[in-house]
């Protein structure tokens, strides 16, 4: 085996992020910001309030998880019951189509095959780093998911650099009207900006420790 081969079989072993098997670092349920000192922002578990009770139960959520790496960005999107729990949710998020980290390492020099629905640990709190969380009215849901249904379809490989998990989110965030980051910050990183561009006085929103 040649000493370059060695290092990519190396490098494929040491790196899993934004893939669908991801060895997922545990994260901590206490807010904190990006130097880890503890900010002030509500749960994305929180009750919403009793106006956006009555005329809306459909929400999306812009969230972000810890793994080895990088992390994961992703959104999560359904309707919540009376105690603002979710209800049968659908996770969509940009990754690399294999269970190997092989495709991950090889996505930092080439495009290479995506899946764009749930991963492993995307929807266990535990390894939540942040998120976002928008009320919708059932008009604004419906086109949402039909712009994600589309996204997805249209979304067929997945690049470190030229499009990534950020960049899938960043185009779901932009077709509701909002600003985007950029994608080469790390998913927590940008999962915070885009709230903190976008959330107005009172955000729904956690940030947990840096991963």
């Amino acid at each position: 085996m040649s000493g370059r081969l060695l290092f990519l079989v190396l490098l494929a072993v040491a790196l899993a992020a934004c893939q669908t098997r991801d060895e997922i670092k545990p994260g901590y349920l206490s807010g904190a910001g990006d130097d880890g000192v503890a900010v002030m922002t509500t749960s994305a578990t929180a009750k919403p309030k009793p106006s956006q009770q009555k005329e809306s139960r459909y929400f999306i959520e812009f969230r972000s998880r810890y793994a080895l790496t990088y992390g994961h960005s992703y959104v999560v999107f359904g309707r919540l019951d009376q105690k603002g729990q979710m209800i049968d949710p659908e996770v969509a998020g940009l990754a690399p189509a294999s269970k190997s980290a092989v495709p991950y390492v090889l996505g930092h020099y080439v495009p290479v095959p995506s899946e764009t629905g749930w991963s492993d640990g995307d929807l266990e709190d535990k390894y939540r780093s942040a998120s976002w969380r928008v009320m919708l009215s059932e008009a604004e849901y419906r086109k949402v998911v039909a712009y994600i249904r589309k996204l997805k379809a249209s979304s067929p490989v997945w690049h470190a650099a030229l499009y990534n998990c950020n960049a899938f989110v960043a185009d779901i965030a932009r077709s509701m009207g909002y600003k985007a980051p950029g994608i080469w910050l790390r998913p927590q990183q940008f999962i915070v900006k885009l709230r903190q561009m976008n959330g107005g006085p009172n955000p729904i929103g956690y940030t947990g420790p840096p991963g």
